[in-house]
């Protein structure tokens, strides 16, 4: 909602502040769709030119990330720590049981509860390897910090690829209102007979095509690419908090210990309560009983 509130903003203080100063919205309105067709068009074509399809279909997808914001909010969290605390649980407990959930997370009870994070396909990967590999004996704390850091960063890394790309664009739009508007300009020569206010007119005609080229850079474009940053890199914390909580796991320190060092890690306006998240442990305690 926020989003669409700033896109008003932005149109209602530029176009309005202009028309207030005595502008004429006509010349605009009249150049736009020509100058749409030349700077948007050629905005689309780079963009299109320097991804491949798979890109490009990522970053589109990913524009809607915009308006909706981070995938991952507060019940989420809390939903994280319930589901590792009872993997913990039953992996101090009865490692053989563990198999069952960590082989199978389609058919695993306990996922079954959280069905947001069972259907995201990195987390449950994250968490079923990480387990998988302690089973194995591959269970030293610094090589499994490491190991989930650089599979972290990788995933992060790909998935900022929408807002390189949305950049990318951004940065070269106001050049190519400058091309935009050198061919109003070269139109305008090409009637240089002209009355002074026919030229006039052509020639405001023609700066339409900077003013696009910035406007769209810095007023829409970037600002998506800013905002685009912002949400991935807070989604990024949600599997970060998985790393923290099974590192803490393989120090041996209590179930407990665990999940309070993931509660302790999780950003701050999606943080549980000490409370919120003990009464939650104790229904599952109950329920496992």
């Amino acid at each position: 909602m926020i989003g669409f509130v700033g896109i008003a903003m932005i149109f209602v203080m530029v176009f309005g502040g202009y028309m207030i100063h005595g502008g004429e919205i006509g010349i605009i309105l009249e150049a736009l769709p020509f100058e749409m067709i030349m700077i948007g068009g050629a905005a689309a074509g780079a963009f299109v030119l320097s991804n491949d399809f798979a890109s490009v279909k990522h970053t589109l997808k990913d524009v809607g990330k915009v308006f909706k914001g981070p995938k991952w909010k507060h019940a989420d969290y809390k939903d994280l720590l319930c589901l590792l605390y009872e993997l913990i649980r039953i992996a101090r407990a009865n490692p053989v049981a563990l198999e069952e959930h960590i082989e199978a997370p389609d058919s695993s009870s306990i996922f079954g509860k959280y069905a947001k994070i069972s259907k995201d396909a990195e987390a449950v990967a994250l968490i079923c390897d990480t387990f998988r590999s302690a089973s194995m004996n591959y269970d030293d704390p610094h090589q499994v910090e490491e190991v989930l850091e650089k599979r972290i960063e990788a995933t992060h890394h790909h998935a900022m690829h929408s807002t390189h790309a949305l950049q990318s664009v951004a940065d070269g739009l106001p050049a190519l209102g400058i091309v935009a508007a050198v061919l109003g300009v070269i139109k305008t020569m090409g009637s240089i007979d002209q009355p002074p206010e026919i030229l006039g007119a052509m020639i405001g005609s023609a700066l339409v095509g900077t003013f696009m080229g910035v406007f769209m850079a810095y007023g829409l474009v970037g600002p998506f690419a800013a905002k685009l940053t912002a949400v991935l890199t807070e989604d990024s914390h949600f599997y970060k908090l998985i790393r923290e909580v099974l590192v803490a796991s393989l120090y041996q320190h209590s179930p407990n210990i665990c999940i309070e060092v993931g509660r302790q890690n999780t950003p701050g306006h999606n943080r549980p309560s000490f409370s919120e998240l003990e009464e939650s442990l104790k229904a599952l305690k109950q329920e496992a009983a």
